[in-house]
């Protein structure tokens, strides 16, 4: 029975070599093939990667002040000093929206960083566990799905916005509340996935091969399934990202974001929809 047991995907990878063989290829080498085949893929890679670049590295380019104000260049529209125009303060909307962008980035990844591993974790013992553990894990998952995301949002930043302000300042004050609170409603839907792929997982042959040769759980989780479960969390993080900038998006419009100073992703949007329509306006 040995002998038709499979092996694991991700750890005895292979391909056939032209000489008769089999040559050995990293999980790494075989999801970068299969990434480069993908062409939708690489472009939408590049043009994230650019947007990542100039956010990074933009505002060392661009060396205007995000809050200098000229009253004699309100509204104005693009031009060699101001490539985007200016808003009704004149303040340049390039810089901000730069610097925003480094803001509203910083938050996504955080808040996504936060969901997947708290929800790899709590995903991971429900699917190895059985009995009274899987069921208290979803239950406590249903529990905070069944929550009222946006008014518990900001009932909690309305409660600890003020104390973490005093402890460590305006702005890492707001930025750690946001991503906590962010993260503690995205991290369900990496662990119903996680769940679901150890599910699967754990009754394949090469977990049972590993079992039978007397790995631990921790060894099989982290050996063997945990390494085959990363493609959907990967799918769900990319999506965290986004829905995490949109959330922060949303609290900063509604005065319980980041303060008006500090430019963000809704801060040069709006500034930029109001220049339009002012401009259409005159």
């Amino acid at each position: 029975m040995a002998g038709s047991t499979l092996a694991s995907p991700i750890v005895n990878a292979g391909v056939a070599n032209p000489t008769g063989g089999m040559r050995h290829v990293s999980a790494g080498s075989e999801a970068w093939r299969r990434f480069r085949r993908h062409r939708l893929a690489v472009v939408s890679t590049a043009i994230l990667t650019l947007m990542m670049l100039a956010v990074a590295f933009g505002p060392l380019v661009w060396q205007v002040p995000i809050n200098d104000i000229d009253f004699s260049a309100q509204l104005s529209g693009p031009s060699w000093s101001h490539p985007l125009g200016t808003d009704d303060l004149g303040q340049d909307l390039l810089a901000r929206m730069l610097y925003g962008g480094r803001i509203s980035l910083a938050v996504g990844l955080a808040a996504m960083l936060v969901a997947v591993v708290v929800g790899t974790v709590v995903g991971a013992v429900a699917g190895i566990s059985r009995g009274s553990v899987d069921a208290a894990m979803m239950w406590l998952t249903d529990l905070f799905l069944s929550l009222p995301q946006l008014p518990v949002l900001l009932l909690v930043i309305y409660l600890f916005r003020d104390p973490l302000k005093r402890l460590v300042g305006p702005e890492l004050g707001v930025f750690i509340l946001i991503v906590a609170v962010i993260a503690a409603f995205r991290w369900m839907p990496v662990a119903r996935l996680v769940r679901a792929q150890f599910l699967s997982l754990r009754e394949k042959e090469f977990v049972e091969a590993a079992r039978a040769l007397g790995a631990t759980k921790l060894r099989q989780v982290v050996r063997h399934i945990l390494p085959n479960s990363l493609g959907p969390v990967i799918v769900a993080g990319t999506v965290d990202v986004a829905v995490a900038i949109l959330l922060e998006s949303t609290l900063s419009f509604l005065g319980l974001g980041f303060p008006p100073d500090i430019p963000t992703t809704r801060s040069p949007q709006g500034f930029v929809r109001w220049s339009i329509c002012s401009k259409f306006a005159a």
